[in-house]
């Protein structure tokens, strides 16, 4: 039997040979504290791909790169030009233009991706990095209509990943206080909620544009399209502009409704609504003469939609507005006080008073705005993110480290359901014109009534031309099966 003196020589010895063939091979692992303060090590970092890398992905890569704390390393784009700003700031990033191939071929080297492509992408290629067991963090409106949203809210809890949809005003410490104040019965039983807009600020209500043009070579235009009927191409589409047209972007509703709906659904608890209703601007071409186009949305609407009683709240009626189109000003409001924000705004009515609010509800105030120093305003009973909705990646980010069930503020379980309210009211302006014809031959438009809905279903009940659009049929050989 060894002494314990010779036993610890022994395993001194051992231990130096193992640490020389460490170091020999390039294996040596340095504890962290001997790195120094603020070091990350490698295994810490997440690596993250982006599908769609121009535009607003030039605010969701950096925040979640965040100046290195974790990696960029594959990145996906069909137009080249929207692409440049990417490829110079991460070179080593390998670059695709399809992004099944990017899935395909670098799935083994990153473990989340950022998807900020048009709306009609979003549902493709989410599902399938999802099944591969990636993280996604999703730009909103998190689909283009309402059956890909509940694919998605159910892939989640399948696939058991970290999501998050890019409504960053869900991170705000304004929608943790409105969503305090409301619960705690600062304005009484909410029974009524506008929600308005300065949207559109692309072409809507406008004809399918003709002409033939060359496809730039920097534009793959096939990939583009996607899961899109086809169509020739059209400078009208690019690069943003595609928000207007219905076979691309949800119009106003998509582009802002995630943003400013997202603060009432969270205070009242909403859940599916069970009818829309809606009118929608138009556009006249002379005396008695009016256009319609069904290929956009239109340049205006005001859309009502019905949400029942729940956890032993009232039912609610929530009006939205675009175009420029907004609610009455209210009675309480002195009349040189601002109405919201310019880009809109949120005014909740209560049996015991009103709440008003910005564009992710930013600066709320009771009404009348004196009542603010009257109250007692209760603290938020939700934990502020850190940096606010600018941390709003960087969240998803640091869940995506911790795994499955790690919080964060616009989870696909509760981004989903909201994105399908909001596509509700897209259900109802894309039926308002749909038409028949009497017995007479004379054009009818029985689109233009209440649409009733059964959430667990998907299904309009009372009106079965408007199921159409509650899930659209792809192009090619897209799919999206769980």
């Amino acid at each position: 039997m060894q002494s314990k003196e010779k036993k610890g020589l022994n395993q001194s010895r051992r231990n130096f040979l193992r640490d020389s063939s460490l170091v020999a091979t390039g294996f040596f692992i340095v504890p962290r504290h001997v790195l120094g303060r603020g070091y990350i090590a490698p295994s810490d970092k997440l690596n993250i791909a982006g599908i769609g890398v121009g535009g607003k992905a030039e605010v969701n890569l950096p925040y979640a790169f965040n100046n290195g704390s974790d990696n960029i390393v594959a990145l996906c784009d069909v137009d080249d030009r929207m692409a440049v700003n990417a490829r110079k700031k991460w070179p080593k990033a390998p670059y695709y233009r399809d992004y099944r191939e990017m899935l395909d071929k670098e799935h083994k080297n990153f473990d989340a991706v950022i998807i900020t492509s048009p709306d009609h992408m979003h549902a493709v290629q989410a599902l399938p990095a999802m099944q591969l067991q990636k993280h996604v963090y999703c730009e909103k409106p998190l689909t283009h209509d309402i059956y890909e949203a509940r694919i998605l809210t159910q892939a989640a809890q399948k696939y058991k990943v970290v999501t998050q949809m890019g409504n960053q005003g869900s991170s705000g410490n304004d929608t943790r206080l409105i969503e305090t104040w409301v619960q705690a019965g600062l304005i009484g039983d909410v029974h009524t909620v506008h929600v308005w807009t300065n949207r559109p600020v692309w072409p809507q209500g406008i004809a399918t544009p003709t002409g033939k043009f060359d496809i730039p070579k920097e534009v793959d235009w096939e990939l583009w399209l996607g899961t899109a009927p086809h169509r020739d191409f059209n400078p009208t589409y690019l690069p943003a502009t595609w928000r207007g047209w219905t076979d691309f972007g949800t119009g106003s509703l998509g582009d802002m409704g995630c943003h400013f709906i997202d603060v009432p659904y969270r205070a009242l608890q909403l859940q599916y609504p069970v009818s829309v209703e809606c009118s929608v601007g138009s556009v006249y071409t002379g005396f008695f003469k009016e256009a319609i186009y069904t290929d956009s949305y239109p340049p205006s609407s005001k859309t009502h939609i019905q949400f029942p009683s729940r956890n032993g709240m009232p039912a609610v009626e929530m009006i939205w507005y675009d175009g420029g189109i907004k609610p009455k000003r209210p009675d309480e409001l002195l009349p040189e006080e601002p109405m919201a924000e310019l880009d809109g705004g949120i005014i909740f009515e209560g049996t015991k008073g009103k709440l008003m609010a910005g564009l992710f509800g930013r600066n709320p105030v009771l009404l009348p705005t004196k009542k603010m120093k009257e109250v007692n305003l209760p603290a938020s009973t939700l934990p502020f993110v850190e940096n606010g909705s600018d941390g709003h990646q960087q969240q998803w980010v640091k869940a995506c480290k911790k795994g499955y069930g790690a919080y964060t503020s616009s989870a696909f379980e509760k981004s989903g359901p909201l994105t399908e309210t909001v596509l509700m009211g897209n259900l109802a302006i894309r039926s308002y014109n749909y038409t028949e014809t009497n017995s007479k031959g004379n054009k009818v438009y029985p689109g233009r009534k209440k649409l009733l809905w059964n959430g667990t279903d998907m299904k309009i009940t009372n009106f079965e031309p408007a199921n159409q659009f509650v899930k659209r049929s792809y192009r090619g050989n897209y799919k999206l099966e769980l």
